[in-house]
């Protein structure tokens, strides 16, 4: 073979062996992808309130997703403004990559920097919000909640609380197993659903976090549900919504279309975060 058709063939196999050796990359970046990865979706409605007061964000970074929803609390626009300022807050705190090593120690951050920002600029008048959030990150879950938003897993057809929430019946039944508050008692108060934690307030401070993060295998939904959802729809057309086919943003709308559904009673605003692990 002469020189001058031996160069040619030689550069045509050296190209064909990068793109190859492209294509085995591009395979293996697209399969650690996908065994790190996630599919989100939200979505909210006003219910028969005159103002939202919910909002949510969601944060990629450093292999992982967090995701908060906010539940304002207030007369006027004090619940808007305080569910936007913590919202702002968790995403300004996890806009760090470094929250991403460290969720306990950055969500307590953002509860307390949602806290006073929300002192801060209304200044005295009401406004306060529950908060959920959530982080993934190698196939583990941590999450954080004030309130009475929900956080849960949705694994093997069932969906499962991992959050207890911050209301009054909540806390009889706590201070009942501990021994310091007599039957009677938490039984006259177990339907008081009245919150009484949340930020917004002075004094702040307890915060339901995860004892241990909660092991992720894949094909689970994780979902942050406001209390309005939780009121507006059962558990059981929760599971049903989530065992359906459809993505994330789907399974959202068909929520808050079943809120929506029910809009000639009293409905508050309702809002989902929904996170599948791929």
């Amino acid at each position: 073979m002469g020189v001058d058709v031996y160069l040619p063939v030689m550069w045509g196999l050296g190209v064909m062996a990068l793109c190859l050796m492209a294509y085995r990359f591009l395979i293996i970046g697209r399969r650690t992808r996908k065994y790190i990865g996630y599919e989100t979706g939200a979505g909210k409605t006003i219910g028969s309130r005159e103002i939202q007061g919910d909002a949510y964000g969601i944060v990629e970074g450093q292999g992982g997703v967090m995701a908060v929803l906010a539940d304002g609390m207030g007369n006027g626009y004090g619940g808007k403004i305080a569910s936007r300022i913590a919202v702002e807050a968790f995403q300004d705190m996890f806009g760090d990559g470094n929250a991403f090593y460290n969720p306990q120690y950055y969500f307590r951050k953002a509860f307390h920097a949602s806290n006073r920002g929300i002192l801060e600029y209304l200044d005295g008048e009401r406004g306060a919000a529950s908060v959920a959030a959530v982080m993934i990150k190698g196939r583990k879950l941590y999450y954080a909640s004030v309130g009475n938003g929900k956080i849960a897993v949705y694994r093997n057809g069932e969906l499962v609380p991992v959050t207890s929430g911050h209301t009054v019946s909540v806390l009889a039944r706590k201070k009942y197993m501990e021994g310091k508050l007599t039957r009677q008692a938490a039984v006259s108060l177990l339907e008081q659903h009245r919150i009484y934690n949340y930020v917004g307030q002075d004094g702040f401070h307890d915060i339901e976090f995860f004892d241990v993060p909660v092991t992720l295998y894949g094909g689970e939904y994780v979902a942050l549900l406001s209390g309005g959802m939780c009121e507006g729809v059962s558990w059981r057309e929760i599971e049903e919504c989530l065992a359906n086919r459809g993505s994330c943003e789907e399974k959202a709308l068909e929520l808050t279309e079943l809120v929506n559904g029910r809009i000639n009673e009293d409905v508050d605003n309702a809002s989902v975060v929904i996170i599948k692990v791929l």
